[in-house]
């Protein structure tokens, strides 16, 4: 059989396809004789042609993979001892490689203590004298270990101190090279017993691979990946030596002798080390060398006769380029900003990039904007409150620079000043609007790479000017619409699609006059099927859903059901999937608009995003490079035994051993993200419920988190649906429903290490206790896990935070989305004071409060004093409409009322805000009890009355001054009060409802005193009625009390509604009399 088989094999190595399914078919049939195994042993050890002694060892993998029980025990011995044999005669690498591959299966299914002769071979070989012996003994010892590291775990002391004196053969590279793999694949298994050998072999790898990078750099890459993997599992290992780590990979990252992608490794774990452990980067003082280092790579000039990629005439212009040491470089500065205390990089950095910001250079200039750019989003509170005028003055200026690089980048950093720097940026438009459209008009339409960087800027900031936008709208329509009539290029016409949704977001029903001309393109775009126009139908349904959203019901409503029947006949005719994500979006935003158009198509849509959801689209399974044997296909052999032909196949679940790794294609992650957010609005809008179907458990993160949103929007339709239809199987539904949703948002908080996932939950649970109330709580338990989630977030002590014991120092300074993440738990300490009696959440509160009550003082950010203030006054104005709730406010009153009072006397507008908001609502809350604090809290509302020149404050002062009186009209000397002297509302319109209540009190308890002051009321009540920032109830309050007037008082109220403008007094009049 052996000659048979070793000819067979041979023939499968024939350029010829007829000879391969000859051979095929007669290895078939070979394969259903019991003496297969034996045969390809033979051929493996004996044949004369390495590449049939490989395709024989493959073959035998494939085999004792999928058959090991069925091979009988004599042919499993003899297998062992044959292959180890083999293993150690063998002389071409490529064929030791995958006999080491069929060790490693061999070991899954012995188990490494039943094969003791592999454990010899193993001792015996990686201790050999002779180099190449020990090559090839680490080379068996990865694999076997790569494909089943726990088995191991007994020998992986003995391991580690064995493979600690290899990293010490600094001639031997490739031992080196497999010797670290091994580490990388043990290094998630080991216990506290190896922590102390994993740590002190630390230093010896930082050696082991600067001598592997001199001889190949390609494995010195992979072999990184160690670092990952330490960092990811065992990041206590790095701590120790995290000052020679670092300086280790950023002499690998500041190497221009070395390869891109080497370098781009050594700089991507800086990002990830700071990412895991920045206050460890902060107190080992590696902030300064980090950025000494990274600026020369941020600022380097690229060869002579090329460009950076982002400055290619083809890039997209959005920011990300690819993969390259500079990319890495701006991205350590983004991440630093996202996890740092901007105090303390700002420290650094501000000097470094000024010096940058003023050199000659213009890749120096260039890099100083990057990191403006890049410091936008996690420092963007800084920024705003600090220095926003000087650097968009700097930015500005950039516009103007001689060099297109320099520009490119100041439009970039414009670009995402408007997205993260909101709302002060906006304040700038009258400066801003006429430079960006000076600058668009000025550009060569040809060079589309530019003015696609032009446009970037231009809608990120368009899109946050809401009615600011008016006097513009002219000139921005009349560009927009001339882009999609009069030119050819497609990328140009996408651009000015992408703009008027920006335009449509900020101006809304401003809009309606260039509404028909703006579908009319659209339409047209969207009924071709041709391949060049895809890029922009998925951008004309991109803008299609912002005009359904944004254009006014009555405008768009009557094009709804067109509207999705378009986006039915495109994802019908073209798999595409960025095409079928926007669809979703378009789907999304008609439901909130026309619901009853999607209702006979609902099927269809859900279905087609649910598959989008399971679907493993766009994920490659990247496989061993031995798989290229298996060419073989026995799908013709339907008679043949299922256990004979199945050996050439392909499991289809692929063995995660015989896989490489994995990639996902960015437009299916997309996908799936859109997929999630268009079901939870569709649910919620349409009243359907897609839960059965639907699981978050994806790998990427930012599908995690979409998928989250989408589960409490689920729940939200939900009990829209009860409360519509209150029957007992509704209600059943709802809380069955959330007893799978909440478990799942409290189990992710524990576990989830990405910070922004853990954001996206807790936002999404937020959303389902504010509306669902008390349902969320009729579990027993429930109450004390979701306060034991908000205290964990709020002591820093889950996984996606970066807390350890050793660095709780400096506590009152963190990374702007670190207090971010703060902010959404303790937003939910009100949301659950509402929904639970005080009495029962009260011992929880209690638990709660003082992480709250830290954040208020001076030494904080003004962000944190105001959430301080900000929450507290909610759980006060909770308070007020729960049983038992009096009471509470009543224990509590004399932590808090200090809190409140040193808040209304700060030195930042938002947070006197929020304090005397809380100061009203801590009168209203607790009652009698805090009577006797009366003449001390309007004592400090005057003081701070006669000098406040911020509207939302002083509007809120008469509120709370509504809220003392409601509480307690007695204890307020009323005479003394000038509460009508500052109506009406400027800012704070939803106070309305507070006054206009409490002047209904007053006119019941002192009518005198309230018919005295007729004409100011009557004045500020006809800016009430009839505004449309004031809501219904707010308004019917006021008429009430009007009306009320009209009957007891006609002439005193004739006489004031006479001396209104005429608009008001019509609007008034006509409200007083209507029925």
């Amino acid at each position: 059989m052996t000659e048979e088989l070793e000819q067979i094999l041979s023939q499968l190595t024939q350029p010829d396809n007829a000879i391969i399914q000859q051979a095929t078919a007669q290895l078939k049939q070979a394969f259903k004789d019991p003496a297969i195994i034996p045969g390809l042993c033979a051929v493996m050890s004996g044949s004369q042609n390495p590449q049939i002694r490989q395709s024989a060892a493959v073959m035998l993998r494939l085999r004792v993979k999928k058959h090991w029980k069925k091979i009988s025990p004599n042919d499993r011995e003899s297998l062992k001892a044959v292959v180890l044999q083999a293993f150690m005669q063998e002389t071409e690498h490529t064929v030791q490689h995958s006999l080491s591959q069929l060790c490693a299966v061999m070991v899954k299914h012995e188990t490494p203590d039943r094969w003791p002769a592999l454990l010899q071979l193993l001792n015996q070989s990686t201790k050999s004298s002779n180099p190449h012996d020990r090559q090839v003994g680490l080379l068996l010892l990865n694999k076997v270990i790569e494909s089943n590291p726990e088995p191991f775990k007994p020998h992986y002391c003995q391991l580690l101190q064995l493979l600690r004196s290899v990293l010490e053969d600094h001639n031997n590279p490739t031992a080196l090279y497999y010797c670290i793999l091994t580490l990388t694949a043990i290094t998630e298994f080991i216990g506290t017993e190896e922590m102390h050998l994993m740590r002190s072999i630390l230093p010896n790898l930082i050696v082991a691979l600067k001598c592997l990078i001199k001889a190949d750099q390609n494995q010195a890459s992979e072999a990184m990946e160690v670092f990952n993997e330490l960092m990811e599992s065992e990041v206590s290992v790095i701590v120790p030596h995290v000052a020679d780590v670092v300086r280790f990979f950023l002499e690998v990252g500041s190497d221009t002798n070395l390869s891109d992608s080497l370098r781009v490794k050594a700089l991507s774990c800086v990002t990830f080390l700071i990412k895991l452990k920045s206050k460890t980067v902060l107190k080992q003082k590696l902030l300064s060398p980090i950025l000494q280092a990274i600026f020369p790579v941020l600022t380097a000039a690229p060869p002579p006769g090329e460009q950076d990629p982002e400055d290619e005439e083809d890039d997209s212009g959005d920011g990300t380029d690819n993969e390259s040491p500079k990319h890495c470089a701006a991205q350590i500065i983004d991440t630093m900003a996202l996890h740092m205390p901007p105090e303390k990089l700002f420290q650094q950095l501000m000097p470094l990039t000024q010096t940058c910001l003023a050199s000659e250079n213009p890749y120096q200039r260039k890099g100083g904007l990057m990191c403006l750019a890049v410091l936008a989003e996690g420092c963007a509170d800084h920024i705003r409150t600090k220095i926003l005028k000087s650097v968009l003055q700097t930015v500005c200026q950039s516009l103007s620079d001689s060099s297109e690089v320099v520009r490119s980048a100041g439009l970039f950093a414009l670009g995402q000043f408007s997205e993260h720097l909101q709302p002060e940026v906006s304040t700038y438009c009258s400066e801003l609007m006429p430079l960006l459209l000076g600058y668009l008009s000025s550009l060569n339409q040809a060079k589309v790479g530019h003015v696609t960087k032009a446009f970037y800027a231009l809608e990120n900031f368009m899109e946050n000017l809401g009615a600011d936008i008016e006097p513009y709208l002219p000139t921005l329509m009349e560009t927009m619409l001339s882009a999609l009539n009069n030119t050819d290029n497609l990328k140009i016409k996408e651009l000015a699609v992408s703009a008027i949704g920006a335009i449509a977001n900020a101006a809304k029903e401003l809009l309606v006059p260039y509404f028909t001309p703006v579908i009319e393109s659209l339409k047209g775009f969207l009924t071709t099927t041709t391949e060049e126009m895809r890029s922009l139908q998925t951008q004309s349904l991109d803008t299609l859903s912002v005009l359904a959203r944004t254009i006014g019901k009555d405008v768009f409503s009557p094009l709804a059901a067109e509207c999705v029947q378009l986006g039915l006949n495109l994802t019908n005719t073209i798999d595409d999937p960025d095409l079928r994500r926007c669809t979703y979006s378009l789907y999304s935003a008609v439901s909130i608009v026309t619901p009853d158009c999607l209702t006979p198509h609902l099927t269809a849509i859900t279905t087609v995003m649910l598959y989008a959801l399971k679907s493993s689209e766009g994920v490659t399974a990247h496989l061993e490079e031995d798989k290229a044997f298996v060419l073989l296909d026995d799908d013709d052999d339907e008679n043949d035994e299922k256990d004979t032909e199945i050996f050439l196949e392909d499991d289809k679940g692929t063995d995660i051993h015989d896989v490489a790794g994995f990639s996902v294609e960015n437009a299916y992650i997309d996908e799936k993200e859109d997929a999630c957010e268009a079901l939870g609005e569709i649910a919620f809008n349409a009243g359907c419920s897609i839960l059965s179907y639907f699981s978050p458990q994806f790998p990427h993160e930012d599908v995690r988190r979409a998928a989250f949103g989408a589960m409490g929007q689920f729940c939200r339709a939900q009990h829209k649906v009860w409360k519509e239809n209150p029957t007992e199987a509704n209600q059943q539904a709802l809380l069955k429903l959330l007893d799978i949703v909440v478990p799942c948002f409290l189990e992710t908080v524990r576990r989830e290490p990405e910070r922004h996932v853990v954001m996206g939950v807790l936002e999404s649970m937020n959303s389902v206790i504010k509306s669902c109330k008390e349902e969320v709580f009729k579990n027993p338990s429930r109450l004390k896990e979701i306060s034991h989630a908000i205290r964990d977030v709020l002591k820093k002590k889950t996984p996606c935070q970066d807390s350890g014991g050793d660095e709780a120092d400096d506590e009152d300074q963190q990374a702007e989305y670190d207090a971010m993440l703060q902010e959404f738990a303790g937003e939910g300490i009100p949301l659950v004071a509402a929904s639970v009696p005080a009495d029962n959440f009260f011992p929880f509160l209690n638990d709660l409060l003082p992480f709250i009550m830290n954040k208020a003082k001076s030494s904080c950010t003004v962000a944190d004093r105001s959430f301080s203030v900000g929450t507290i006054a909610e759980i006060l104005h909770a308070l007020m409409s729960v049983s038992g709730g009096r009471g509470v406010a009543g224990r509590l009153s004399n932590r808090l009322l200090p809190v409140l009072v040193a808040g209304a006397k700060d030195s930042d507008p938002e947070v006197r805000n929020n304090s005397v908001f809380g100061l009203g609502c801590l009168a209203q809350a607790a009652g009698p009890i805090v009577v006797s604090d009366y003449p001390m809290m309007l004592s400090v509302f005057s003081n701070l009355l006669s000098k406040e020149s911020d509207l939302r404050v002083i509007d809120n002062l008469c509120a709370a001054l509504c809220r003392m009186i409601m509480s307690n009209v007695d204890a307020v000397p009323l005479e003394q009060v000038s509460l009508v002297a500052r109506l009406p509302l400027e800012e704070d319109q939803k106070e309305n409802h507070t006054v206009f209540s409490c002047l209904a009190v007053l006119y019941t308890h002192s009518p005198a005193l309230v018919v005295n002051l007729m004409k100011p009321i009557v004045a500020a009540s006809s800016h009430v009625v009839g505004n449309k920032d004031v809501d219904k109830e707010s308004q019917n309050i006021s008429v009430a009390l009007m009306r009320k007037f009209a009957q007891n008082h006609s002439a005193e109220v004739q006489a004031a509604v006479t001396s209104l403008p005429a608009q008001q007094r019509d609007s008034l009049s006509a409200a007083i009399t209507a029925s």
